[in-house]
């Protein structure tokens, strides 16, 4: 017995100095990983239009809706497992609504930052300064784009700090490609760069390419993935007119069948995020956002 806690003890010194050559990274507190997400979640609320929304609103309006479906489906199928899959869904609903928003605005700036560009070049040519060629955005720019440009004429017009002005231009943006232009911007005027011009039509040109490339790739996927879209709603959409008929749905309410309720969603939410992976095109990330 005294050899084989000999054995062990000996081993697991062995285990711990092998253990002790890979030092392990510090994880980041989970504070912070939920702070992240948070901050994510608000620049979508602010691509989408939806500034006003707090994320912590956003959220409470999915347990709400969460709440408010689960309520109504088992008041008319008395079926748990049927109701707790309707409201997981209507919970979902406004993050993908958001999240939809988001992704359409964005390919919208994405297809006017080269013209604004375009006009902050003309703007410096001109002899503007560059708060000046900013500012005319607001009345010169594209339209989706004046509010925030206003937004920043004002700042700098009261405070005077150009740098405070383009923080608060970034957040009111919320855009990865402004990020990129508010920062070329910073830099230009820090170090005094004689080739802002030159800068700027070289991120319009490739701003223009990037539009252009991706816009034909989503025309040839977008089918794809509608008809992927529709595969994985259509059994869920059939359930739902099923309920119409409690009789329908009441085998529903044994084990066996919250075990095939549970597999179908688990296999459909596989599915979708499979699907979506695959398909969705790359998304920049915010610069220092």
């Amino acid at each position: 017995m005294s050899r084989l806690l000999i054995g062990l003890l000996f081993g697991l010194g062995l285990f711990c100095i092998w253990w002790s050559f890979w030092p392990r990274e510090p994880k980041p507190p989970a504070s912070a990983t939920r702070r992240g997400r948070l901050d994510r979640l608000g620049d979508e609320l602010v691509q989408a239009g939806y500034a006003a929304v707090g994320p912590r609103a956003l959220l409470a309006m999915c347990a709400l809706m969460f709440l408010l479906v689960f309520v109504v489906f088992f008041s008319f199928t008395a079926v748990p497992s049927i109701a707790l899959c309707f409201a997981v869904m209507a919970a979902y609903a406004p993050l993908a609504l958001v999240r939809s928003r988001a992704r359409r605005r964005r390919a919208l700036l994405r297809d006017l930052w080269p013209d604004a560009v375009d006009n902050i070049t003309s703007g410096v040519r001109a002899g503007l300064a560059l708060p000046d060629a900013l500012a005319q955005l607001a009345i010169r720019g594209p339209m989706p784009l004046r509010p925030a440009f206003a937004r920043f004429s004002e700042d700098y017009r009261v405070s005077g700090r150009f740098n405070d002005s383009l923080d608060n231009l970034k957040a009111n943006l919320a855009d990865p490609v402004g990020d990129r232009l508010v920062e070329a911007l910073r830099m230009a005027r820090e170090v005094g760069g004689s080739d802002l011009g030159r800068l700027l039509r070289t991120l319009s040109g490739f701003l223009r390419d990037d539009s252009h490339t991706r816009a034909e790739l989503e025309t040839r996927q977008s089918w794809t993935v509608n008809a992927a879209r529709l595969a994985v709603a259509a059994p869920w959409i059939v359930l739902a007119m099923m309920c119409m008929r409690p009789e329908a749905v009441s085998s529903y309410a044994s084990s066996t069948g919250t075990m095939v309720l549970l597999a179908g969603g688990l296999c459909t939410l596989i599915a979708y995020r499979l699907m979506i992976r695959i398909a969705r095109l790359p998304e920049e990330g915010r610069v220092l956002g």
